[in-house]
């Protein structure tokens, strides 16, 4: 499944460039991700965590970096990962593209991602809702991080607890209902007599 999302960041190109290029710094930025080991290669171990309701899932995996183009500004990962419980596997590879915008830098997100198992249980829109809410706690951390490092503060580096079920939820089903009382409400088109 095709996922896009889009983000601004009030920071220019080039330092949020720099920031991408900081693994550890972005992996702590994305709400119930944590990178546990440096393969070296640009290849990474970690962990993300994600709780729906009653449901949590936790997926181990590996993340590579494919593709770095520095002019276009494009950067493409490649993860996938078994959820520890036996419980689905996820495979994803995420393309991110920077480009300036009005206040800052304009971040394009294509997840094109598979999942089996529980994950898969909740449905192409529930995925896309929720997928939609983590890109928007990852903008702010990303803008965080990056007004941090300016300070001179040192970045917050911990363990990420999972991607909490009830905020996630409450906003992804506000989205759900906003496209059906879209759909519900959208004027009928007219028919010649």
């Amino acid at each position: 499944m095709l996922i896009r999302n889009q983000f601004e960041v009030a920071q220019p190109v080039d330092k949020v460039w720099r920031f991408f290029d900081d693994v550890p710094a972005v992996a702590t930025c994305l709400p119930g991700a944590e990178l546990t080991e440096d393969l070296g290669d640009e290849h990474y171990r970690g962990r993300v965590g994600v709780r729906l309701g009653p449901v949590s899932l936790k997926f181990d995996g590996v993340a590579a970096i494919t593709s770095r183009d520095e002019d276009a500004r494009r950067l493409v990962v490649d993860a996938s990962g078994a959820e520890a419980r036996g419980r689905g596997q996820a495979a994803m590879v995420v393309t991110a593209t920077l480009a300036r915008a009005d206040v800052g830098t304009r971040v394009d997100f294509e997840q094109d991602l598979q999942v089996s198992g529980a994950a898969a249980q909740y449905g192409r829109g529930m995925i896309a809702d929720v997928s939609s809410v983590l890109m928007r706690q990852f903008a702010l951390n990303v803008q965080e991080a990056i007004a941090r490092a300016e300070r001179g503060e040192a970045a917050a580096r911990h363990a990420a607890a999972p991607a909490r079920g009830f905020t996630i939820g409450l906003q992804a089903t506000l989205m759900a209902l906003r496209r059906v009382f879209r759909r519900f409400f959208a004027p009928y088109p007219s028919t010649p007599a």
